[in-house]
């Protein structure tokens, strides 16, 4: 299967890099390379995850994050990657 990032969510990985990697140094190139990890998983693993929002979300194994994506054909789109510590209706509008 195909995995195909949207520039949503490659903006919504810059962010979470950007907010880590002002914690500590490094930490958000590990942010980084564990999402983009949870990631490839969907070239196996696609269409497992529970629906919400009607879209198909995996939680990620290391951050508190959720990947939203959408299957088309022999593609996984992923829509967006949102931090999970946000309230409900922010997390709903970003998903519109």
């Amino acid at each position: 299967m195909k995995i195909r990032i949207l520039p949503s969510a490659i903006a919504d990985l810059d962010q979470g890099r950007r907010f880590y990697e002002a914690q500590a140094a490094g930490v958000g190139r590990y942010f980084l390379d564990t999402l983009i990890s949870d990631i490839d998983s969907l070239a196996i693993y696609a269409g497992i995850h529970l629906q919400v929002f009607g879209y198909h979300r995996l939680l990620s194994k290391r951050f508190p994050y959720a990947v939203y994506y959408r299957l088309e054909n022999d593609t996984c789109l992923i829509f967006r990657v949102l931090d999970c510590r946000q309230s409900p209706p922010k997390t709903t509008q970003a998903l519109r």
